[in-house]
């Protein structure tokens, strides 16, 4: 069962997780992408976007 909460800035997920990347946005055209290895094809996946 997924759930997602956000309260005053905290980001609660709560999910069945495999693994967990950190992984920096690279250009790609006029787009962007971010890299995860082959095994992953087809998976779902959540990409969270924060500030530096």
């Amino acid at each position: 069962m997924r759930r997602v909460e956000v309260k005053k800035g905290d980001f609660v997920l709560k999910e069945e997780v495999e693994v967990v990347f950190e992984k920096r946005v690279t250009p790609f055209g006029n787009s962007a992408k971010v890299d995860v290895p082959k095994r992953y094809i087809g998976w779902r996946a959540y990409v969270i976007v924060v500030r530096d």
